[in-house]
């Protein structure tokens, strides 16, 4: 046997022991015997570097240094789902999807609390692995999560040639506790919970630091729809026979449910019983199972309407309120903040909490030194929910929800209908002026090189900028007799500014902090209007015609191309060279029988992924649509396409393309 048939033998039989052992929980050897092996490879790979491959078992162990980790694009968006911790919420929700769909059956799932990751396989290799980051695009962390041990590596027969699969990492409570009380003995200051603990080891530079630390994962997600199975439990059953380490029927992770009462069953269960689970969870999610329901369900702008979750109840803690502070976001939005006795709260120290608005306060009945009981939103962000009446002293003065901005004592405003203060100063109040130009700059928007926070408040206090567009007008000469600015920071600054005119126009609409405009909301803007010339000129019908756009969203876009100031700082951008249209690469220059057109793509298909059939959609100026509708054109339906679907399809008159139809009606 030659040496690298030698070393093909023991990365087969290391990755089989390695299934056995993380996934499986039935070892056949020793760990010695394992390590042995492992040692063995190790040697060889050494001696002949020529057959090195980044999925061998010896990556387990790290070692690759990453100075930087780079942003990727995800080829399928990941969104966030809709969440709530209102049993009743979820009945009603189990309602409108068994009102929307026909025979619809559910899947529910612990909801892991952890870190998610998109990974990539192509041939049964592991090639990448990414973070949810903003949900568009993420961070390529894949040498550390080749350290995660129940990862797989190399899948077993019967993969796919190219999918993805996502899920959770997290931090197990053993490891968690090996980790603090060797931080400990080290005099290192000891983390704060599992979960922070996780995304923190995940952005480690040195890969073989994050093999120590015993992560694991927990995968339940298979992209695209329908590559594995036509439903999502199947999918996960045929995962696993892959290799991946899934949620399992038998521990009662996952469970099929036929309607309320199994649902509510699961969800009881885990609320008394998550306490024992080796990990944390926050909730429990659930799904509809069959993926032509979840396509007839479809999307909203940042979550499925065929998914939501359900959240356990946090824990609550007293403490005492010391005083009340007041923030002025960017847009002027004014948000109390309780400045709180410091207390541990769910694994971290807790000094400051959200009061949200004036109505809340009023609804708390609150007044000055209260004792007050605060939780963790979301097990996140602290809030105060109840105040302990029965220790209030007698001379307490009732708190009353300021009048005046408290950075530039303008009076504040409230809009009809809406529970938030505003301050209308809006072109001078420096948290303003300081807030829109931040998020001009943020990484998601502009993402300009060389500046921060505190560069746009010394900009805004010299006079050097009021408003983003001025950014363009900044010269060297003028940075330089800044104190403390150097030639080479002032350089970077200038830098950073010429590169952001490469930034695409969709997020250039998003830095222009337009209310309610996130950068999902801002790339369907951009991918439906094309240009911001046509944007500005829509009117509110048109843009609630974009599919995932709502009134609301709608009426602050259409507001805000109709101001006057706002229209001459966008002259001002067009004028320093940003770019305001889709690139031509992405725009239709193809006059075809479906532009124009909504068309909803069903099943899979012989010669198209499901992502390259949407860009050939596009690109010949069609939009896809998640759902069918009487406003759908065709319908292009490859093999599996639901019964429920065609039904619906037959009875509006809209026209199913097979595959060859739609190739032969676009002359591919």
């Amino acid at each position: 046997m030659g040496i690298k048939e030698q070393i093909e033998k023991l990365r087969d039989e290391l990755h089989k022991h390695n299934h056995r052992y993380y996934i499986e929980d039935a070892p056949v050897i020793s760990d010695y015997e394992f390590d042995m092996l492992l040692k063995e490879l190790e040697n060889l790979e050494s001696l002949h570097p020529e057959y090195a491959h980044p999925n061998s078992p010896t990556s387990r162990v790290g070692g690759n240094v990453t100075k930087s980790f780079s942003s990727v694009n995800h080829r399928y968006p990941m969104l966030s789902l809709s969440n709530t911790y209102s049993l009743e919420e979820i009945q009603e929700w189990i309602l409108r999807v068994e009102k929307s769909v026909s025979n619809v059956s559910f899947v529910c799932e612990l909801k892991y609390d952890g870190v998610a990751i998109g990974i990539r396989y192509e041939n049964g290799e592991m090639v990448q692995a990414v973070t949810r980051g903003d949900g568009t695009q993420g961070d390529d962390i894949t040498n550390n999560v080749r350290t995660i041990k129940s990862v797989p590596l190399r899948l077993n027969n019967g993969f796919p040639e190219d999918f993805e699969i996502r899920g959770e990492i997290v931090m197990p409570h053993k490891a968690f506790e090996a980790l603090n009380e060797r931080r400990e003995a080290q005099d290192l200051p000891k983390f704060a919970n599992p979960r922070n603990c996780a995304s923190g080891t995940l952005k480690l530079q040195d890969s073989s630091e994050v093999a120590t630390r015993g992560l694991d994962a927990y995968l339940y997600y298979v992209l695209p729809e329908g590559v594995l199975s036509s439903s999502h439990a199947a999918s996960i059953q045929a995962a696993r026979e892959l290799g991946f380490k899934v949620p399992l029927k038998e521990d009662r992770f996952i469970a099929q449910c036929a309607g309320l009462d199994q649902i509510m069953d699961f969800i009881g269960h885990w609320e008394e019983k998550r306490k024992t689970l080796p990990f944390d969870i926050d909730g429990i999610v659930i799904k509809v199972d069959d993926y032509e329901s979840q396509q007839e369900l479809g999307f909203t702008a940042k979550s499925p309407r065929w998914a939501t979750a359900y959240k356990f109840k946090a824990e609550r803690v007293p403490t005492q309120l010391n005083s009340i502070t007041y923030q002025v976001g960017r847009t002027g939005a004014i948000t109390p903040v309780a400045n709180l006795e410091p207390v541990w709260l769910g694994g971290t120290t807790v000094k400051r909490a959200s009061l949200h608005n004036s109505d809340q306060i009023e609804l708390l009945d609150l007044y000055e030194k209260d004792v007050v009981f605060v939780e963790k939103g979301g097990e996140i962000i602290p809030k105060v929910v109840a105040v302990d009446r029965a220790k209030r002293t007698p001379n307490a003065e009732q708190v009353i929800f300021i009048e005046k901005c408290p950075e530039c004592s303008t009076p504040l405003e409230r809009k009809e209908g809406e529970a938030q203060h505003y301050c209308p100063n809006i072109d001078h109040c420096p948290p303003q002026l300081c807030g829109r130009i931040e998020h001009f700059i943020s990484r998601k928007a502009m993402d300009l090189a060389g500046m921060g926070a505190e560069t746009v408040q010394l900009l805004v206090n010299k006079e050097f900028i009021r408003n983003s567009a001025d950014l363009y007008s900044l010269s060297f000469d003028r940075l330089i007799e800044l104190e403390g600015f150097k030639e080479k920071s002032v350089q970077n600054i200038l830098d950073g500014i010429q590169e952001s005119k490469k930034i695409p126009f969709e997020r250039v609409l998003f830095a222009l902090g337009i209310r309610h405009v996130g950068s999902t909301v801002a790339k369907l803007l951009a991918k439906h209007f094309k240009s911001m010339y046509t944007l500005a000129q829509a009117s509110i019908e048109e843009i609630v015609n974009v599919e995932g756009i709502g009134e609301v969203i709608a009426g602050e876009v259409y507001r805000f191309f109709r101001e006057e100031k706002n229209a001459a700082i966008l002259d001002a951008l067009v004028e320093a060279g940003l770019q305001m249209e889709v690139q031509e690469d992405l725009i239709s220059t193809v006059s075809s029988p479906i532009t124009n057109a909504k068309i909803v793509v069903s099943g899979v298909f012989e010669h198209f992924k499901r992502s390259e059939l949407k860009e050939v959609i596009e690109k010949h100026g069609a939009q896809n649509v998640s759902s069918i509708s009487s406003k759908t054109s065709y319908i292009v339906a490859g093999e599996g396409m639901g019964p429920a679907k065609l039904k619906k399809a037959q009875s509006l008159g809209i026209r199913i393309l097979s595959e060859q139809e739609f190739i032969a009606l676009l002359g591919l």
